[in-house]
């Protein structure tokens, strides 16, 4: 009987439903070797941070993570709109903080007041808004000084101030910190090309302020006006970057003095002539 038994146990092993029996020695192998399934990838419990654990999956470099670290290091991230953020992250408060401290040349040092969040709104903002006031001051300056000189003459709005405005605004601010910063690289400075655009954004407020002043139709009181916000533009820039590269070339300092200046003879010439 208990041969028979045995037998029909052995015959049955391959009928549905049946459970095959598992094999010891298969068993033992993987257990001597420390294979891990698959399936165990994954770490169980995950570390949530802070030294708290709960209960879930935690998968050993995501795909987000990996996408992550290729995109930091991909040089196509100059082009990304994502990558420049960062440098919009600023509130009221602080811009106006820094359109003040642009105004006041001898001030706190701007590079140290801009070092944890350098911002490109102020460069766009101020540019642009320069653009326009350029645009509209300059057309209402030449029909005062028009009619300061002769009333019967007509006037007519110069569309072409906008693009001379345009271009010779926003190629100003953006071409010169670019050679600063290529030219500071080869010299072996540590330059911040970011930190070069919000400074020489921020230097044109000033330019702001006084295109109002130069609408008075006197011809001397207008070249004052302009000089002194040359200088106080010139100032601003050449001493924060005294700060920032020291006085080891000082001709780049003196040179990014005369260009302010320079910006200044231009646009009186141009649009308060």
């Amino acid at each position: 009987m208990e041969e028979d038994s045995q037998n029909n146990s052995t015959n049955t092993s391959h009928l549905l439903g049946s459970v095959p029996a598992v094999i010891a020695d298969a068993k033992n192998v993987n257990a001597s070797n420390n294979q891990v399934p698959y399936a165990n990838m994954q770490t169980f419990p995950p570390n949530s941070g802070g030294g708290s654990r709960e209960q879930g999956y935690q998968t050993l470099g995501t795909p987000t993570e990996t996408f992550g670290e290729q995109a930091a290091n991909n040089w196509q991230g100059f082009f990304s709109v994502s990558s420049y953020t960062q440098y919009f992250n600023v509130d009221t408060d602080v811009v106006v903080n820094r359109l003040i401290s642009s105004l006041n040349p001898v001030g706190d040092d701007f590079f140290a007041k801009i070092d944890a969040n350098p911002d490109l709104y102020g460069l766009i903002w101020i540019s642009t808004t320069l653009v326009f006031v350029l645009t509209l001051l300059g057309n209402l300056a030449t029909y005062l000084m028009q009619k300061h000189i002769d009333d019967k003459t007509s006037w007519k709005f110069d569309v072409n101030f906008v693009n001379t405005a345009a271009w010779s605004i926003y190629g100003y601010v953006i071409v010169v910190p670019l050679a600063y910063y290529f030219f500071l690289q080869y010299m072996g400075s540590n330059a911040n090309l970011v930190r070069f655009w919000c400074m020489w954004g921020y230097s044109l407020t000033i330019f702001i302020l006084s295109s109002f002043l130069l609408l008075i139709p006197f011809e001397i009181f207008r070249w004052i006006i302009i000089i002194l916000t040359g200088v106080a533009s010139a100032s601003f820039v050449a001493l924060n970057l005294r700060s920032f590269i020291g006085n080891d070339l000082s001709v780049s300092i003196i040179a990014a003095f005369v260009l302010q200046i320079a910006l200044a003879v231009f646009i009186k010439v141009q649009f308060f002539e």
